[in-house]
């Protein structure tokens, strides 16, 4: 069967065709539309229903190859936060989470993982009563839940964010292949453009979160093994992606999004970046995909997405 579909895919042929040799083979469309037309669902299902109009394809007539299963996008992977911000005293906001049930200490500068949360300070933010809230590891859709408290808690204390605070999301990586790497970092600096559209301008490419385009492809592709690629970050972590974590942590770090106390805006950042781990276990995006074209976001994260960048554009 994989012999079959590499040699579908490398015909000269239309991508028409190529989706109509797919799913007569026994393709699902959501699988012709991850290898033929970078994740655009909308274009095979066209096909797909002039071929039933035409009387050339028979649903339900297919086998589904076993060997090519659907990408499960559900969200289980374990996570931590670091949300910088500011407006608040260490000591009050540690007792309103208390109260609503949140473990957590105050503490000195530090970058140790605890079991709890954790308020400490941050040289690097502006403001009166500046601290970073870092999070214990959390997992799925159990940890989402904890962080929306959490910022349910930032609200009623009044916690304000400026240009000078950031949000930093931890994803474990402690199963990544190299190759899993490449492709990340390679579908991260292709989708860089359509990230830095619903970034604000502060996180576009600041001291603290530098871009990737400076990084080459053909030294991402010709690394031999992860500390290849640290190098090619220059060995720092002030990237958008920070590989450095891994040697502590052993997560990557997005560094990227803008300081924020919203829960929703932190949901789908969460969500996007794991959706990107997903696919990046099996493949990276093509040179300039559109945002509708992104192959690991659902409709209603695309429509978000849109609406964050107009947003921003106005």
């Amino acid at each position: 069967m994989n012999e079959q579909i590499t040699n579908i895919l490398n015909q000269r042929i239309t991508k028409t065709s190529k989706i109509q040799q797919l799913l007569l083979l026994g393709l699902t469309r959501r699988q012709v539309a991850d290898l033929v037309t970078n994740g655009n669902y909308g274009f095979v299902q066209n096909v797909y229903k002039r071929m039933i109009e035409a009387g050339t394809f028979q649903p339900g007539n297919q086998v589904v190859p076993n060997n090519l299963p659907e990408i499960d996008y559900a969200f289980n992977r374990r996570f931590g936060v670091e949300i910088e911000a500011y407006n608040c005293t260490r000591e009050r906001l540690a007792r309103e989470l208390r109260e609503a049930g949140i473990s957590v200490a105050v503490e000195g500068y530090n970058h140790d993982t605890r079991n709890h949360w954790k308020l400490v300070t941050d040289g690097s933010l502006s403001g009166s009563n500046t601290f970073e809230l870092v999070s214990p590891i959390l997992e799925g859709e159990v940890g989402l839940r904890e962080l929306q408290k959490v910022c349910w808690v930032l609200d009623y204390c009044e916690v304000k964010v400026n240009d000078s605070c950031g949000l930093h999301i931890h994803m474990d990586a402690a199963n990544f292949t190299l190759n899993t790497w490449k492709n990340l970092i390679l579908t991260y600096r292709r989708a860089e453009r359509i990230i830095d559209a619903f970034m604000p301008p502060s996180r576009r490419n600041n001291h603290y979160c530098r871009g990737l385009q400076s990084i080459t492809e053909q030294r991402i592709q010709n690394a031999g093994s992860l500390r290849d690629l640290q190098n090619a970050f220059g060995g720092d972590r002030y990237h958008k992606l920070n590989l450095e974590s891994y040697s502590r942590h052993r997560t990557v770090e997005f560094r990227q999004h803008g300081g924020t106390t919203n829960f929703i805006k932190m949901e789908n950042w969460i969500r996007f970046i794991a959706n990107m781990i997903t696919f990046a276990q099996q493949t990276n995006i093509a040179t300039g995909t559109a945002l509708a074209n992104l192959p690991f976001l659902t409709d209603d994260q695309k429509t978000y997405f849109k609406l964050r960048t107009k947003k921003l554009t106005r």
